[in-house]
Protein backbone atom coordinates (compact mmCIF):
# COMPACT_ATOMS: atom_id res chain seq x y z
CA UNK A 1 0.00 0.00 0.00
CA UNK A 2 1.36 3.12 -0.85
CA UNK A 3 2.12 6.06 1.21
CA UNK A 4 -0.33 8.42 0.03
CA UNK A 5 -3.17 5.21 0.69
CA UNK A 6 -1.89 4.88 4.42
CA UNK A 7 -2.61 8.77 4.64
CA UNK A 8 -6.02 8.79 3.16
CA UNK A 9 -7.08 5.77 5.02
CA UNK A 10 -5.59 7.36 8.62
CA UNK A 11 -7.51 10.79 7.62
CA UNK A 12 -10.79 9.10 8.52
CA UNK A 13 -9.62 7.27 11.22
CA UNK A 14 -7.51 9.21 13.49
CA UNK A 15 -8.44 11.16 16.71
CA UNK A 16 -7.70 14.85 17.86
CA UNK A 17 -5.13 13.42 20.59
CA UNK A 18 -3.37 11.66 17.24
CA UNK A 19 -3.15 14.96 15.31
CA UNK A 20 -2.11 17.10 18.37
CA UNK A 21 0.64 13.88 18.61
CA UNK A 22 1.68 14.35 14.81
CA UNK A 23 1.72 17.90 14.84
CA UNK A 24 3.76 18.69 17.98
CA UNK A 25 6.29 16.00 16.15
CA UNK A 26 6.14 17.84 12.78
CA UNK A 27 6.36 21.09 15.11
CA UNK A 28 10.13 20.08 17.13
CA UNK A 29 11.37 18.08 13.69
CA UNK A 30 14.29 20.85 13.46
CA UNK A 31 14.98 20.06 17.04
CA UNK A 32 15.14 16.23 17.72
CA UNK A 33 15.46 13.54 15.16
CA UNK A 34 13.40 11.28 17.37
CA UNK A 35 11.19 13.11 19.55
CA UNK A 36 11.43 11.97 23.69
CA UNK A 37 8.07 10.84 24.31
CA UNK A 38 7.77 13.04 27.82
CA UNK A 39 8.45 16.12 25.43
CA UNK A 40 5.40 15.29 23.26
CA UNK A 41 3.37 14.25 26.79
CA UNK A 42 4.13 18.01 27.74
CA UNK A 43 3.53 20.03 25.01
CA UNK A 44 0.00 17.81 24.15
CA UNK A 45 -1.07 17.88 27.40
CA UNK A 46 -1.76 14.12 27.37
CA UNK A 47 -0.72 11.95 30.19
CA UNK A 48 2.22 10.29 29.85
CA UNK A 49 0.66 6.91 29.21
CA UNK A 50 -2.35 7.89 27.26
CA UNK A 51 0.14 9.72 24.94
CA UNK A 52 2.30 6.68 25.24
CA UNK A 53 -0.73 4.65 24.02
CA UNK A 54 -1.57 6.99 21.23
CA UNK A 55 2.30 6.70 19.86
CA UNK A 56 2.34 2.86 19.66
CA UNK A 57 -1.21 3.44 17.68
CA UNK A 58 0.49 5.54 15.57
CA UNK A 59 3.45 3.42 15.05
CA UNK A 60 1.30 0.49 14.44
CA UNK A 61 -0.69 2.41 11.45
CA UNK A 62 2.85 3.22 10.35
CA UNK A 63 2.52 6.75 10.47
CA UNK A 64 5.71 6.60 13.35
CA UNK A 65 9.05 5.35 13.42
CA UNK A 66 10.70 4.16 17.05
CA UNK A 67 13.81 4.42 18.61
CA UNK A 68 14.33 2.78 22.20
CA UNK A 69 18.20 3.71 22.18
CA UNK A 70 19.55 6.40 23.34
CA UNK A 71 16.16 7.44 24.85
CA UNK A 72 12.63 6.29 23.39
CA UNK A 73 11.35 8.77 21.21
CA UNK A 74 9.23 8.94 17.59
CA UNK A 75 9.43 10.76 14.51
CA UNK A 76 6.74 10.72 11.57
CA UNK A 77 6.79 9.27 8.36
CA UNK A 78 6.44 9.38 4.83
CA UNK A 79 2.44 8.79 5.16
CA UNK A 80 2.23 10.89 8.51
CA UNK A 81 3.69 13.90 6.52
CA UNK A 82 1.19 13.14 4.04
CA UNK A 83 -1.56 12.74 6.55
CA UNK A 84 -0.89 15.90 8.14
CA UNK A 85 -1.33 17.76 4.82
CA UNK A 86 -4.50 15.55 3.35
CA UNK A 87 -6.31 16.14 6.60
CA UNK A 88 -5.93 20.07 6.25
CA UNK A 89 -6.98 19.90 2.60
CA UNK A 90 -10.13 18.18 4.03
CA UNK A 91 -10.99 20.49 6.88
CA UNK A 92 -10.69 23.47 4.25
CA UNK A 93 -13.06 21.47 1.96
CA UNK A 94 -10.55 21.47 -0.64
CA UNK A 95 -11.25 17.79 -1.37
CA UNK A 96 -13.46 15.37 -0.38
CA UNK A 97 -12.46 12.08 -1.28
CA UNK A 98 -9.00 10.89 -2.48
CA UNK A 99 -8.91 8.65 -5.66
CA UNK A 100 -6.62 6.42 -7.77
CA UNK A 101 -2.92 7.37 -8.83
CA UNK A 102 -2.99 9.37 -12.37
CA UNK A 103 0.90 9.11 -12.47
CA UNK A 104 4.48 8.36 -10.55
CA UNK A 105 7.32 10.07 -11.17
CA UNK A 106 10.59 10.71 -9.49
CA UNK A 107 10.05 13.23 -7.83
CA UNK A 108 6.27 13.39 -7.02
CA UNK A 109 3.19 11.17 -7.52
CA UNK A 110 -0.60 12.37 -9.06
CA UNK A 111 -3.66 11.39 -8.29
CA UNK A 112 -7.11 12.41 -8.82
CA UNK A 113 -9.69 13.14 -5.88
CA UNK A 114 -13.14 14.87 -5.78
CA UNK A 115 -13.85 18.26 -4.35
CA UNK A 116 -16.68 19.04 -2.48
CA UNK A 117 -19.70 18.86 -5.22
CA UNK A 118 -18.13 16.40 -7.07
CA UNK A 119 -15.32 18.20 -9.00
CA UNK A 120 -12.62 16.34 -9.88
CA UNK A 121 -9.40 17.82 -9.31
CA UNK A 122 -5.47 16.46 -9.13
CA UNK A 123 -3.39 16.16 -6.25
CA UNK A 124 -0.06 16.23 -6.50
CA UNK A 125 2.64 14.91 -3.57
CA UNK A 126 6.00 16.25 -3.68
CA UNK A 127 8.43 13.38 -2.82
CA UNK A 128 12.13 14.72 -3.65
CA UNK A 129 14.62 12.89 -2.50
CA UNK A 130 13.53 9.52 -4.23
CA UNK A 131 16.12 9.77 -6.83
CA UNK A 132 19.85 10.36 -5.43
CA UNK A 133 20.71 13.45 -4.05
CA UNK A 134 23.17 14.72 -6.38
CA UNK A 135 21.05 14.21 -9.48
CA UNK A 136 17.98 16.29 -7.65
CA UNK A 137 20.93 18.83 -6.40
CA UNK A 138 22.16 18.42 -10.01
CA UNK A 139 18.60 19.71 -11.29
CA UNK A 140 17.28 21.56 -8.38
CA UNK A 141 19.15 25.15 -7.30
CA UNK A 142 17.39 25.64 -4.18
CA UNK A 143 18.49 22.53 -2.96
CA UNK A 144 22.19 23.99 -3.68
CA UNK A 145 22.40 26.31 -0.39
CA UNK A 146 21.76 23.37 1.87
CA UNK A 147 23.87 20.96 3.53
CA UNK A 148 24.40 17.77 1.50
CA UNK A 149 22.27 15.34 4.06
CA UNK A 150 18.88 18.00 3.13
CA UNK A 151 15.39 17.41 4.89
CA UNK A 152 13.80 15.73 2.12
CA UNK A 153 10.45 16.45 3.47
CA UNK A 154 11.02 19.97 3.75
CA UNK A 155 12.81 20.48 0.24
CA UNK A 156 9.65 18.57 -0.79
CA UNK A 157 7.45 21.41 0.70
CA UNK A 158 9.51 24.10 -0.68
CA UNK A 159 9.06 22.75 -4.63
CA UNK A 160 4.90 22.40 -3.70
CA UNK A 161 5.63 26.24 -2.83
CA UNK A 162 7.74 27.28 -5.80
CA UNK A 163 5.19 25.13 -8.08
CA UNK A 164 1.97 26.84 -6.15
CA UNK A 165 3.37 30.32 -7.34
CA UNK A 166 4.35 29.51 -11.07
CA UNK A 167 0.79 28.36 -11.71
CA UNK A 168 -0.71 31.03 -9.73
CA UNK A 169 1.37 33.65 -12.08
CA UNK A 170 0.80 31.91 -15.18
CA UNK A 171 -3.12 31.30 -14.53
CA UNK A 172 -4.46 34.89 -14.84
CA UNK A 173 -2.79 34.73 -18.63
CA UNK A 174 -4.92 31.76 -19.98
CA UNK A 175 -1.99 29.54 -19.78
CA UNK A 176 -2.10 25.95 -21.09
CA UNK A 177 -0.58 24.99 -17.62
CA UNK A 178 -2.72 22.85 -14.15
CA UNK A 179 -4.74 25.89 -12.84
CA UNK A 180 -4.00 26.10 -8.78
CA UNK A 181 -6.48 25.61 -6.15
CA UNK A 182 -4.42 24.97 -2.91
CA UNK A 183 -1.34 23.87 -1.07
CA UNK A 184 -1.14 22.51 1.89
CA UNK A 185 2.95 21.16 3.01
CA UNK A 186 4.47 19.30 0.12
CA UNK A 187 0.61 18.60 -1.24
CA UNK A 188 -0.60 20.75 -4.16
CA UNK A 189 -3.95 20.30 -5.73
CA UNK A 190 -4.55 21.16 -8.88
CA UNK A 191 -7.37 21.51 -11.55
CA UNK A 192 -7.63 18.01 -12.67
CA UNK A 193 -4.94 16.75 -15.71
CA UNK A 194 -6.20 14.33 -18.46
CA UNK A 195 -3.77 13.06 -21.11
CA UNK A 196 -0.41 11.13 -21.42
CA UNK A 197 2.57 12.80 -21.93
CA UNK A 198 4.16 13.97 -25.82
CA UNK A 199 6.63 11.02 -25.95
CA UNK A 200 4.06 8.50 -25.28
CA UNK A 201 2.39 9.33 -28.78
CA UNK A 202 4.48 7.71 -31.79
CA UNK A 203 2.49 10.10 -34.11
CA UNK A 204 0.40 12.80 -33.69
CA UNK A 205 -1.82 13.60 -36.31
CA UNK A 206 -1.73 17.50 -35.82
CA UNK A 207 2.11 17.63 -35.52
CA UNK A 208 2.61 21.46 -36.66
CA UNK A 209 -0.30 22.76 -34.16
CA UNK A 210 0.93 21.06 -31.52
CA UNK A 211 4.13 22.26 -31.87
CA UNK A 212 2.64 25.73 -32.25
CA UNK A 213 0.68 25.72 -29.18
CA UNK A 214 3.21 24.32 -27.47
CA UNK A 215 6.03 27.44 -28.81
CA UNK A 216 2.70 29.77 -28.37
CA UNK A 217 2.68 28.98 -24.74
CA UNK A 218 6.35 28.83 -23.64
CA UNK A 219 5.95 32.73 -25.68
CA UNK A 220 2.66 33.40 -23.36
CA UNK A 221 4.66 32.26 -20.15
CA UNK A 222 7.82 34.16 -20.76
CA UNK A 223 5.66 37.63 -22.47
CA UNK A 224 3.16 38.20 -20.00
CA UNK A 225 3.74 35.94 -16.60
CA UNK A 226 7.49 36.88 -17.19
CA UNK A 227 8.26 33.23 -16.19
CA UNK A 228 10.17 30.41 -17.96
CA UNK A 229 9.88 26.62 -17.27
CA UNK A 230 13.21 25.54 -17.00
CA UNK A 231 12.91 22.11 -17.09
CA UNK A 232 10.60 21.64 -19.98
CA UNK A 233 10.65 17.77 -22.36
CA UNK A 234 8.29 15.67 -23.68
CA UNK A 235 7.85 14.28 -20.38
CA UNK A 236 5.76 17.28 -18.94
CA UNK A 237 3.77 18.30 -22.01
CA UNK A 238 0.64 16.33 -22.08
CA UNK A 239 -1.38 15.89 -25.06
CA UNK A 240 -5.20 15.99 -23.96
CA UNK A 241 -8.03 13.85 -25.38
CA UNK A 242 -9.23 17.66 -26.79
CA UNK A 243 -5.58 16.71 -28.86
CA UNK A 244 -4.67 20.51 -27.13
CA UNK A 245 -1.77 20.51 -24.79
CA UNK A 246 -0.83 20.70 -21.15
CA UNK A 247 2.07 21.73 -19.48
CA UNK A 248 3.07 20.28 -16.00
CA UNK A 249 6.09 20.22 -13.18
CA UNK A 250 6.81 23.92 -12.58
CA UNK A 251 8.46 23.90 -9.39
CA UNK A 252 11.83 25.11 -11.11
CA UNK A 253 10.75 27.74 -13.18
CA UNK A 254 12.77 30.94 -12.89
CA UNK A 255 11.91 34.81 -13.69
CA UNK A 256 13.17 36.22 -17.04
CA UNK A 257 15.64 38.44 -15.14
CA UNK A 258 17.70 35.34 -13.70
CA UNK A 259 21.02 35.33 -14.98
CA UNK A 260 21.02 31.95 -16.67
CA UNK A 261 17.42 32.50 -18.10
CA UNK A 262 18.06 32.62 -21.59
CA UNK A 263 20.04 29.98 -21.71
CA UNK A 264 17.30 27.79 -19.99
CA UNK A 265 14.93 29.04 -22.30
CA UNK A 266 17.02 27.75 -25.05
CA UNK A 267 17.56 24.12 -23.56
CA UNK A 268 13.91 23.81 -23.31
CA UNK A 269 13.20 25.32 -26.44
CA UNK A 270 15.69 22.28 -27.85
CA UNK A 271 14.27 19.95 -25.52
CA UNK A 272 10.97 20.31 -26.98
CA UNK A 273 12.33 20.79 -30.80
CA UNK A 274 14.38 17.50 -30.59
CA UNK A 275 10.97 15.94 -30.42
CA UNK A 276 9.70 17.22 -33.25
CA UNK A 277 12.51 17.34 -35.33
CA UNK A 278 12.75 14.19 -37.68
CA UNK A 279 9.11 15.13 -38.79
CA UNK A 280 8.97 18.78 -38.46
CA UNK A 281 12.14 20.85 -38.44
CA UNK A 282 12.21 24.31 -37.03
CA UNK A 283 15.61 25.84 -35.70
CA UNK A 284 16.12 26.60 -31.71
CA UNK A 285 17.50 30.21 -32.95
CA UNK A 286 14.12 31.09 -34.91
CA UNK A 287 12.21 29.23 -32.14
CA UNK A 288 13.43 31.51 -29.23
CA UNK A 289 13.90 34.48 -31.83
CA UNK A 290 9.68 34.35 -31.49
CA UNK A 291 9.40 33.45 -27.55
CA UNK A 292 12.07 36.80 -26.62
CA UNK A 293 10.34 39.42 -29.36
Amino acid sequence: MSTASIAAKAVLKLEPEDYRILETIENQTQKYQYLPIEIISNTTSIHFQTAKHHLKLLQKKKLLSYQSQPYEGYRLTTAAHDTLALKELVDKNIIEKFGKPLGVGKESDVYDALAPGGAQVAVKIHRLGRTSFREVRRKRGYTAQHSDTPNWHKQSVVAARKEHIALKLLAPYGMVAPGPIARSRHILVMSMIEGAELYRYPAISNLKVVMREILDNIRLAYQRAKIIHADLSPYNIILQPNQHILIIDWPQYIRIDHPNAKSLLERDLKNVLDFFKRRQKLAVEKALAYVMT
